[in-house]
This record gives structure tokens, C-alpha cells and sequence, in this order.
């Protein structure tokens, strides 16, 4: 057992669904970035998170990683031309800081895939929001996105 202190669950709002969301394009922003070592300790990843700005799934966070610094070169690659396609979406062609990415909202297209007996989701891209767009931004799209 352990002591739960003065914890009052009448004071804290109940966490919310935690299911996978449902493949297709969001409107997201950064809201966090950190340089973290990789399990092997040999190289380090940029975690990012991303929160859904509005629609249904507002404030629902998606988490990506880029392997920035690895001794797989492919890696590295997908990394940065990951990191390519966030500065291309956020309009930051050349950032000195991961921060200056944050809280510019952006579309964030997701898929669905099965981890462990789980369905979990995973970032599979990133584009500018367009200005010109009608529909829902939280809502899947039909059009193909520029990296289809």
C-alpha cells in the first residue's frame, strides 16, 4: 500500500478517454520538445508533443520522436526530414531552439496501428494549415496530403 497524503478526487477533474483517436488530419500545435538520450545512451531523440487545438478532440496530446542524433544514418534522415516537414508547417525554416516550434498550430495527420494487443496512434505527417480550408479541421479529410 502506499500513503495517498490529503488526495481529494472531488478536486480533480477524472482523466478523460484515453483510446487511440481515430486515424485522420488534425489541427495540432507543439506544446513541448526535449532532446532525450536513446535507450542505448548512444544517441538522442527530440520527443515532441502535440496538442489537438480544437474539434472533438481538443486538448488530446499525440507524442512523435526524432532520432536527431543516432548511429543509424537512415534514422537520422527520417528524422530530419521530419523535422524538415514540422518547419515547413509552422513557417520556422531554420529554429536555433525546438521551442521557437511551439504553439503554432499546424495539421497533423495520424494513423492507427496495433502495439502489443493495443491500438495506439502514430504521427505519420505535417503540413501548413491552410487559410483557405472550410471543413472541420479536427475532422478526417478526404483529399491526399503532399506526402501520400
Amino acid at each position: 500500500m502506499a500513503s495517498l497524503g490529503s488526495f481529494d478526487a472531488t478536486q480533480v477533474a477524472p482523466a478523460g478517454d484515453r483510446s487511440a483517436l481515430p486515424a485522420g488530419e488534425y489541427k495540432a500545435s507543439v506544446i513541448n520538445s526535449e532532446m532525450k538520450p536513446t535507450k542505448d545512451g548512444k544517441g538522442q531523440f527530440l520527443e515532441i508533443v502535440l496538442e489537438i487545438v480544437d474539434g472533438q478532440y481538443k486538448g488530446r496530446r499525440l507524442w512523435d520522436r526524432l532520432n536527431l542524433v543516432n548511429a543509424n544514418a537512415q534514422a537520422v534522415e527520417i528524422a530530419k526530414a521530419t523535422l524538415s516537414a514540422i518547419c515547413h508547417a509552422t513557417g520556422i525554416m531554420q529554429p536555433k531552439d525546438s521551442g521557437q516550434l511551439h504553439n503554432i498550430p499546424m495539421i497533423v495527420r495520424v494513423a492507427c496501428r496495433q502495439y502489443n494487443g493495443d491500438t495506439t496512434n502514430e504521427v505519420k505527417g505535417y503540413k501548413k494549415l491552410s487559410t483557405q480550408t472550410t471543413a472541420p479541421s479536427s475532422a478526417v479529410t478526404t483529399e491526399k496530403a503532399p506526402w501520400e
